[in-house]
């Protein structure tokens, strides 16, 4: 989305863009346990348990309880696959955070703008990203989610910038459609390759 002046601040997305996960590892859990392939992403990403999980309704071991209680597996068989999966918390993109500190470096606030768990700081102090944001906004503390407008607003008044000024990256079209209808300008996240039109449009 083009910006008729420098963005002044970034607001950027936790999983897809600056946390990445490696799909190897579910599936392993899943051929161990006898389940189906992707079986516990889609049971964990059905809106019907995953809208509660971010909205700060269920902690994050309620929704992994409901993930279990879906699986076609015995309770203990199935809680045991779930927390299997759940003790891999990804990995960090270097050259996401590498920008996130390039823009830091130049005056510019970053805000993590994310959809999370309760689990959230906890997966920020494991991967040694606790101090690499100005601040932290999570859709489990705000009990409002993206792409909510409100989302976008309360984050905007977090960092102190307008949100015409305020640039959003998100790898979610949904998300990136709610910035832009709270009038963010917003930047649909495929890679690396958008670096180069992030740094412009941050006048870095």
């Amino acid at each position: 989305m083009p910006l008729r002046e420098p963005a002044r601040a970034l607001l950027i997305d936790f999983d897809g863009v600056l946390r990445q996960w490696d799909p190897a590892f579910p599936a392993t859990v899943e051929s161990r346990h006898g389940l189906q392939p992707d079986v516990l992403m889609s049971t964990a990403m059905d809106g019907e348990l995953l809208r509660p999980a971010v909205a700060g309704e269920l902690t994050d071991a309620e929704w992994m309880a409901a993930v279990a209680a879906r699986l076609p597996l015995p309770t203990a068989d199935a809680t045991a696959a779930v927390a299997e999966w759940q003790k891999y918390r990804g990995y960090v993109d270097a050259e996401v955070l590498a920008f996130i500190r390039e823009v830091r470096a130049a005056g510019r606030p970053v805000g993590l703008a994310t959809n999370a768990t309760d689990l959230l700081r906890d997966d920020l102090a494991a991967l040694e990203l606790t101090d690499e944001f100005d601040h932290v906004i999570s859709s489990w503390e705000l009990k409002v989610h993206k792409p909510a407008a409100e989302f976008f607003q309360r984050a905007c008044e977090t960092l102190g910038v307008e949100p015409s000024r305020v640039l959003f990256v998100d790898d979610e079209d949904r998300a990136v459609g709610g910035a832009r209808a709270a009038n963010l300008p917003a930047y649909r996240w495929s890679g690396s390759d958008g670096l180069r039109y992030l740094r412009k449009a941050l006048d870095l």
